[in-house]
């Protein structure tokens, strides 16, 4: 297993607690949003992204299950419409899904599975389906966890739940489609196992906890999984996986290949001034002002510093936190945000520019200067062989006019964790209704967040096609 990888950059010009690194250089989990931001869908069904080699991966073939695989998908709608709508009613915040991985746990003990190992990485499920027949060995992933999101949807099995989270009282709500991800995998279990005896080799079947983030002081999520033995016993040859997204209408997938969802790293700089009264500024110094200073000039680092002709980046402060009364000049200011970016060398460039700007901002107000950098989700990369490969069974799934390559995306993803170990595809399930437009509607992480249900079965068609094709194709990826 690979040691964490973490960067700390602390305090005016002293970098001296980096630390942790190893070949495969596995982060630890702080937080992640997958708020899937696109801003267009190019229709494309015949080829992968610009990043896929130019030697083109064998076709393969449809499944002698397909049709079986199909009827049984449909069958079962109604099924993974109540499991859904009950993790919906109740949600769970990382670490914290008890409930719900017992309801799964439970399922596929009923469904006979050949192995069924629950509390990995707290509360993640992994179950292993052997099929009759030999071949190789697939995996399929769904995460769990809500979010602290009050919400403001108005359906019957809307969330009312509330609970404490970092020490603050805050709504849960699956505003960012877990719920369906889960019973989607469920209902795909149970199509499989329906199969075994024409099933070629075996598939895994991973439901893991705290996707968008553990809380404060734990670890958990895709990570821990992997550290906990998720991807062994056996290994599986490849892994599946799908997020619902508001960017994409009803009965439409979409996919890339290479670099699809951005790294995710988090930051806190912490300006340190001189209290003092609000009316004598001079006899302090003010951190308010110095951070206000600092939000401005970070403005700077993506739009002047960086080449955006190579890959995209974004630079965000989302918290700024300092002062008790409007009479008092506080002693320090608190700034938290994320920087996301597709390319390392950017990644890293980015994070010395943050810190060289804060410090010299801060020193030239006369202020202390502490910025802390963490890397969190490393960059999602679609293998490009196993995309070119598996790019057919999701036009056959979807019909070519409802296949679309998607641009790149700013939202982060932990499935890049398991990625880096096996070759990975993440694809994107469109849940919007006929009639809305996906540019204007409420997008994932929102309270408002809506998916239209009738999107489980192509979601279940694709994840059980790309297992079973896969496997009878017998392993095809080229070294």
């Amino acid at each position: 297993m690979a040691q964490s990888e973490e960067a700390f950059h602390t305090g005016n010009g002293d970098r001296s607690c980096l630390r942790g690194s190893a070949a495969l250089m596995l982060p630890p989990i702080v937080a992640a949003s997958c708020q899937n931001l696109f801003q267009r869908a190019l229709p494309d069904c015949s080829s992968t992204s610009p990043e896929s080699d130019t030697m083109a991966e064998p076709a393969i073939a449809a499944s002698s299950l397909a049709a079986r695989i199909d009827e049984a998908a449909q069958a079962i709608e109604a099924r993974v419409i109540a499991w859904r709508r009950d993790f919906h009613a109740n949600p769970e915040l990382g670490n914290r899904e008890f409930r719900t991985s017992g309801i799964v746990a439970e399922h596929l003990r009923r469904l006979g599975l050949d192995e069924v190992r629950t509390g990995v990485a707290h509360t993640g499920i992994v179950g292993l389906l052997k099929g009759a027949l030999p071949g190789p060995v697939v995996a399929l992933r769904a995460d769990m966890d809500a979010l602290p999101v009050a919400e403001e949807v108005d359906v019957p099995f809307a969330s009312k739940a509330r609970t404490t989270w970092n020490a603050e009282n805050v709504g849960v709500m699956h505003a960012c489609g877990h719920d369906s991800h889960t019973a989607i995998l469920m209902g795909v279990a149970e199509v499989l196992a329906g199969l075994r005896a024409q099933l070629r080799g075996s598939v895994k079947f991973i439901f893991q906890p705290a996707e968008e983030l553990p809380p404060e002081g734990e670890e958990g999520g895709a990570k821990l999984m992997i550290e906990e033995g998720a991807l062994e016993n056996p290994v599986p040859q490849a892994i599946f996986g799908l997020h619902v997204t508001s960017r994409l209408p009803l009965g439409v997938i979409g996919y890339r290949s290479g670099p699809t969802m951005a790294s995710a790293d988090s930051f806190k700089i912490t300006v340190q001034g001189r209290q003092t009264h609000g009316a004598m500024p001079w006899f302090g110094v003010d951190p308010i002002v110095t951070a206000a200073q600092v939000v401005l000039g970070m403005q700077t680092v993506v739009s002047r510093q960086v080449d955006l002709t190579r890959e995209p980046a974004v630079v965000t402060i989302g918290m700024i936190k300092g002062g008790v009364r409007e009479n008092i000049i506080p002693d320090s200011v608190e700034m938290r945000g994320t920087i996301r970016s597709f390319d390392e060398t950017m990644r890293d460039d980015i994070h010395e520019r943050v810190t060289t700007l804060a410090e010299a901002i801060s020193r030239g107000s006369r202020a202390g200067c502490t910025v802390c950098i963490r890397k969190n989700y490393p960059v999602t990369v679609n293998d490009p062989k196993l995309t070119e490969a598996m790019v057919p069974t999701l036009s056959r799934v979807t019909g070519a006019d409802r296949l679309m390559l998607v641009p790149k995306v700013m939202g982060s993803e932990d499935f890049s964790f398991f990625q880096r170990v096996v070759p990975g595809l993440f694809i994107f399930l469109g849940v919007v209704p006929p009639g809305d437009d996906p540019t204007k509607v409420a997008p994932n992480h929102s309270p408002r967040f809506y998916i239209d249900e009738r999107c489980f079965v192509l979601g279940m068609r694709a994840l059980a096609h790309l297992s079973c094709d896969f496997l009878e194709s017998g392993a095809p990826l080229s070294a």
